[in-house]
């Protein structure tokens, strides 16, 4: 039932006058907080830490005296006392039986290892350590939750995310105020430096010959003009770029048809200063000229230039 990359219809907006409810849990550390603060800044009512034992008492009144019940946010997570999540299934299923709100779950989730990092580096107490190690109060909730994130209608693993990740995310999924027009983002990375978290296109540019072992160009980027040039001169450039090309004007106009808000193109090489920063900027220049208005984002471009990172030479 779970969804890892987008929120179900569930947890679309209710076109049929239902109040929207979400219930927001998750892993401690993952991003609970943050999404619930993003959601009241889009509008939502939001609650955090409630006893979901009080929910159907919650539900059972107006929420304003003109009769206007806006989009309700509720967190919980194991810190609520009693807290069983076989219950909170049922319970749940009882109130989508309901026909003046459509109920969503949305799960957020992190692995462990970036857990233990957070709470490590912030010096927080796990709810769930109780004295022992971070390491196993992160396993004792993970065991309890689970059945709450295999029942949960959508899934957001923040183990990549930055806060800002994260907040575009739920914007994304939950503002009932879509862009005038589609958001289109043009970005390079590095996969040396790993994967961009939020991202619905990649191409990888790593078949190109590489800048980096050119020692005039090493010290350079995508955006110099012998950098430019280098790349170019490789046959593969022209036919794979307006492949690209062909492919994106095909398929941005059908997104936007389809209602989407935001597309993320993402152009990687291995270090992600040369080929990635070249093709990125290309290809934002012919979106531009098609009637587009990318967005240019170069995530590694300030990174240092690294024998090591960017692998063997080839001969």
């Amino acid at each position: 039932m779970t969804d890892e990359s987008s929120a179900t219809d569930n947890s679309a907006p209710a076109s049929d006058g239902r109040q929207r409810i979400l219930l927001v849990t998750g892993m401690a550390g993952a991003g609970k907080t943050t999404a619930l603060r993003v959601l009241e800044d889009l509008g939502w009512e939001a609650i955090d830490n409630f006893p979901i034992r009080l929910l159907d008492r919650m539900l059972g009144t107006d929420a304003s005296e003109d009769g206007i019940r806006p989009p309700l946010a509720i967190g919980f997570d194991t810190r609520t006392r009693g807290f069983r999540p076989d219950k909170i299934i049922r319970r749940v299923k009882r109130l989508t039986g309901r026909d003046d709100i459509s109920v969503a779950t949305l799960f957020i989730d992190c692995n462990s290892a970036e857990l233990e990092r957070r709470y490590n580096e912030t010096r927080r107490r796990h709810p769930q350590a109780q004295g022992r190690p971070v390491k196993a109060g992160i396993m004792a909730e993970r065991e309890l939750l689970e059945p709450l994130r295999r029942w949960a209608d959508a899934c957001i693993d923040t183990s990549e995310f930055t806060a800002n990740d994260l907040q575009q995310e739920i914007r994304e999924r939950f503002s009932d105020s879509a862009p005038a027009e589609m958001v289109v983002t043009v970005s390079s990375f590095g996969f040396a430096r790993g994967m961009p978290p939020i991202a619905d296109l990649v191409f990888d540019m790593r078949f190109l010959d590489n800048p980096h072992w050119v020692e005039e160009l090493r010290e350079q980027t995508g955006q110099d003009a012998p950098v430019a040039e280098h790349i170019r001169k490789d046959i593969a450039f022209v036919p794979a770029f307006e492949r690209i090309q062909d492919l994106l004007l095909l398929l941005l106009p059908r997104y936007e048809a389809q209602g989407k808000s935001y597309v993320h193109i993402a152009f990687g090489c291995t270090g992600g200063r040369h080929r990635s920063v070249f093709t990125a900027e290309q290809i934002a220049e012919s979106l531009h000229e098609a009637g587009f208005s990318p967005t240019v984002l170069h995530r590694n471009l300030a990174s240092r230039a690294e024998d090591q990172i960017e692998g063997t030479q080839q001969s």
